[in-house]
């Protein structure tokens, strides 16, 4: 008798997969992509409520600096995230006066917001007059419909700027320069007296001696000559060939605390962070290409 009513206590408690799929998918939510995806894998409950809308829907940002994301179609939202994460989306098309389109997506794991500013976007010198900078499709780039080749200039200092508000709070991230070269054209561009800096709200958070096109015979005449990026034995950061074809630059590392996502203004004004890529000798310097400045979540 002990043993039958043992057995009718137990059938009588509640699992947690017996909870209704609308609890499930309250919590799931509450988690991250990367683990609403392990959770589907538990039982057939589960991959219900973790496939659901209310999951995934809350997965995908709104930004009140990038409106946008808020229009994109949330009738199945797991889609709709999937797509974010594997082709993005135009946030900003560069038709409201802001400039060039930007592009936006998401980390898969994480759901973290990323960002790249097309080269129309940016700001790019013109001291040297109005032909600086050629604007045309590149081959390589499939997010935009043109990049900026530099035709010739003495003075280079680029940089561009995103609200605080559109990246994710209490998340690393860090700002890279997208570009290339033309084969044969590149002039002015390894000599190691490049900088690299980002700044949060004007506060500049990191700053670093950088070189786009590294040549050890480059710098070694640049050294023979006194000069040396960043002061006496400043480390050179180096660039990294990416699948795509392009070469990148990390400009430096940053990090929003939870409240910088809100109004976290100065004198009124919305937080914004500025990456910035400068050289530092006036020297004639052509042959960049410059397909955009990406803001991406460090991984872990």
């Amino acid at each position: 008798m002990a043993a039958e009513c043992g057995q009718q206590h137990e059938s009588d408690e509640t699992q947690v997969g017996d909870l209704p799929e609308v609890c499930l998918a309250l919590a799931i939510a509450l988690t991250s992509p990367r683990d609403a995806a392990r959770c589907a894998a538990v039982s057939p409950a589960f991959r219900a409520a973790a496939d659901s809308d209310h999951v995934w829907g809350r997965f995908i940002p709104t930004s009140r600096s990038l409106p946008l994301l808020q229009q994109l179609p949330r009738s199945n939202s797991k889609a709709a995230y999937l797509g974010l994460c594997d082709a993005g989306a135009v946030v900003d098309d560069g038709d409201g006066g802001g400039g060039g389109p930007v592009r936006a997506w998401l980390e898969k794991a994480t759901g973290a917001r990323c960002y790249a500013l097309s080269a129309r976007r940016l700001s790019l010198p013109w001291d040297d007059g109005e032909f600086c900078w050629r604007f045309k499709p590149h081959p390589l780039s499939r997010r935009f419909a043109e990049v900026a080749e530099l035709v010739e200039c003495t003075c280079l200092d680029i940089y561009g700027r995103l609200p605080a508000a559109a990246l994710t709070p209490a998340t690393p991230y860090a700002a890279y320069l997208v570009y290339g070269t033309v084969e044969g054209r590149r002039r002015g561009l390894s000599f190691p007296d490049q900088e690299a800096s980002v700044a949060v709200g004007g506060r500049v958070v990191a700053r670093h001696a950088v070189c786009l096109c590294p040549d050890e015979a480059e710098a070694r005449k640049f050294r023979a000559g006194g000069a040396v990026a960043g002061g006496a034995g400043a480390a050179v950061r180096q660039p990294r060939r990416r699948d795509d074809g392009w070469w990148e630059m990390e400009m430096g590392r940053f990090r929003l605390a939870d409240d910088d996502d809100k109004d976290d203004a100065t004198d009124g004004e919305e937080a914004v962070v500025t990456a910035n890529f400068e050289v530092m000798g006036w020297y004639p310097k052509r042959g960049l290409v410059v397909e955009a400045m990406e803001f991406r979540p460090l991984r872990g």
